[in-house]
């Protein structure tokens, strides 16, 4: 401890004044400690910044990609327009046995895919976690925020 408070006595880090060794190292500590603080604050904060923005762009993307891909969950609309004006050729022809009794359903038939399934469920994972990632660098933000000196 001797060696430490005469390191600190002779450093041009410390000010010169009339304190006690004790009170100078502490100040010095201290001087020390704002410093790397704010330089951590700095850092860490800029880092938060970039994630938002990165999770932020990815999840717009991502957004766009499960829009455009939500056609594919379900039956078409235009699929029992077109059954059921196919249904009514037929009975205009005049080929009942071949309409049918009962108007064929199009959705009865229709199946989801596998790989849609499987893309649909990868882009909504990958969505999902880039909304965590976003809160968590919000939460990273705001503890960085009420850690600030002087506040």
């Amino acid at each position: 401890m001797k060696e430490v408070l005469q390191v600190l006595k002779d450093s041009t880090i410390a000010s010169k004044s009339e304190k006690d060794e004790r009170s100078h190292f502490w100040g010095v500590y201290k001087r020390v400690a704002e410093e790397h603080d704010i330089k951590f604050l700095e850092r860490y904060t800029t880092d938060m910044d970039i994630v938002l923005i990165f999770s932020g762009l990815f999840s717009a993307v991502s957004t766009s990609f499960i829009v455009a891909m939500e056609s594919n969950l379900s039956p078409g609309p235009s699929d029992t327009t077109n059954a059921l004006l196919k249904q009514l050729v037929q009975i205009g022809l005049g080929n009942l046995a071949e309409a049918g009794p009962i108007p064929l359903d199009p959705a009865s038939t229709w199946s989801l895919t596998a790989p849609t399934l499987w893309i649909q469920t990868i882009a909504y994972a990958s969505l999902s976690m880039s909304l965590l990632a976003a809160f968590g660098a919000l939460l990273g933000k705001q503890w960085l925020g009420g850690s600030t000196p002087g506040v």
